[in-house]
């Protein structure tokens, strides 16, 4: 018997990783939102090339992502975050602690908007009591200086080396300023991960003839609903709709910049059950007549 797609592609993703020359994509996290849900993780993705891992976005539970998706921490060799939120954010300093105790090698770089320096620095004083015991009693090296923070606050080329490129760009997702969005090139793929974003002129110029799009996605039945159980829901839907890119407009991107793939993520709301796959898609397919993903925590694209 034939597996279902997303079966099929998590099962394709797998084989991937035994060939090292391909580019792999892996979702860690597929939830929009700070709260914990049970449905998704929280935002978090990690493109493979050859050993080395580039993490984007820190949600809750990316270092236990990761391991569940066979992912050594000690492969990480850059971390980008899109935007100071807190589920992009919220486990920046736990990742790269626990890299430091499952063997991570000096020097991981750290790309984000300000205070990317100042949280970074933070890591090593709010741990301070478990790093000097484990440099003590289990003989691990020094944390110090094993994380470069790169702050940057325009768009632009921010990494190249190792054949990798990796390019920002602004994107509108009010009240945050700056939120980026990052393009990765790479020997064999290109991938655009969006971040949180309003539509954004700027994405889909970064996007153009992108093999993948990443790309978060409301949908705005389903946010009615979440907003009218909450006692601020007036405040809430204004900023998500003002935000956010509803799915109709993810079409619309995804069609303009004339990408190959793309893969619907950072989905709100995040823990509906009530809405299907093809809920998801419709307004997504009246505009765009690519492969569309619906993505689903441990994905391998």
């Amino acid at each position: 018997m034939p597996l279902p797609r997303r079966e099929f592609l998590f099962a394709l993703g797998l084989a991937a990783l035994g060939a090292p020359s391909r580019t792999r994509l892996i979702l860690l996290g597929t939830g929009g939102g700070p709260s914990p849900k049970g449905l998704r993780s929280a935002p978090a993705q990690v493109i493979l090339i050859g050993d080395d891992a580039y993490v984007v976005d820190c949600g809750d539970g990316v270092a236990r992502q990761m391991a569940l998706a066979g992912v050594s921490l000690s492969r990480i060799r850059a971390v980008f975050i899109t935007h100071h939120h807190s589920d992009h954010n919220a486990d920046y300093g736990n990742l790269l602690l626990l890299g430091w105790i499952d063997d991570l090698k000096p020097i991981v770089d750290a790309y984000g908007p300000p205070p990317l320096a100042k949280m970074t620095g933070l890591i090593a004083e709010m741990n301070a009591v478990d790093i000097a015991t484990r440099i003590a009693d289990e003989g691990r090296p020094p944390f110090t200086g094993l994380v470069v923070p790169h702050e940057i606050t325009a768009g632009g080329v921010v990494r190249q080396q190792a054949g990798v490129k990796v390019t920002a760009a602004l994107v509108d997702h009010p009240p945050i300023r700056p939120a980026f969005a990052y393009r990765f090139d790479t020997p064999d793929r290109s991938i655009v991960i969006s971040g949180d974003t309003a539509p954004s002129q700027s994405l889909v110029t970064l996007a153009k003839g992108a093999d993948v799009l990443v790309h978060e996605v409301l949908y705005l039945p389903g946010v009615d609903r979440l907003v009218g159980s909450e006692g601020h829901a007036t405040r809430l839907r204004e900023h998500l709709v003002a935000s956010h890119t509803p799915s109709a407009e993810v079409g619309r991107i995804a069609a303009a910049a004339g990408v190959k793939t793309l893969v619907l993520s950072h989905f709100v709301p995040g823990n509906d059950a009530s809405i299907t796959d093809e809920m998801w898609t419709a307004g997504v397919r009246a505009h765009f007549k690519g492969a569309v993903v619906v993505g689903r925590d441990l994905m391998v694209l």
